[in-house]
């Protein structure tokens, strides 16, 4: 997963207006990233408009969609982009998509699990970690803030956390 050929950056919820326009829910880094692309889906959707709704979502119009019944037919679709058609990220920065699978150890070399999920409830990304299930129980889950203080270190191999913050 760490090398993913297509990142989300968002799914249409639903139809917006009787024009065709779709209200999006966002992913990731948000509208700033949605902005920098045109085309998703390989060419399948092609952006004309966009603004914020007010709301943490989107509102988009695109060039196939002219009315609201194809727009409600597209209810569920995620927008992707090719991997490579995204920015070079600055030192420090990442994709929630090459985060979600990595293998999690903590500083002290113990394997802990495998990242699961990348919330952000406002802060900052909370990284979610799934513990390797024992003999007839339900994996454990836990949950560490994407800081240095509790992950000094990641890569496209592994992600690193620190062993106080790997309690459960």
């Amino acid at each position: 997963m760490g090398n993913a050929q297509t990142i989300t950056l968002a799914a249409i919820a639903g139809a917006h207006g009787v024009t065709g326009e779709v209200r999006l829910k966002l992913f990731g880094e948000g509208l700033p990233s949605l902005k920098q692309h045109k085309v998703f889906n390989g060419g399948a959707l092609t952006l004309t408009k966009l603004r914020d709704d007010g709301k943490g979502g989107a509102i988009a119009r695109f060039a196939e969609v002219s009315s609201r019944t194809d727009a409600e037919k597209l209810r569920g679709t995620v927008l992707e982009v090719a991997r490579d058609a995204l920015p070079p990220l600055a030192e420090g920065e990442y994709y929630h998509a090459d985060l979600i699978g990595l293998p999690a150890v903590s500083d002290t070399g113990e394997a802990l699990g495998r990242v699961v999920a990348v919330e952000n409830f406002g802060a900052s990304d909370i990284i979610e970690i799934e513990r390797p299930a024992e003999e007839g129980k339900k994996p454990l889950r836990f949950m560490v803030p994407m800081r240095p203080e509790a992950v000094p270190a990641w890569n496209s191999e592994r992600l690193v956390i620190s062993a106080e913050f790997a309690d459960i």
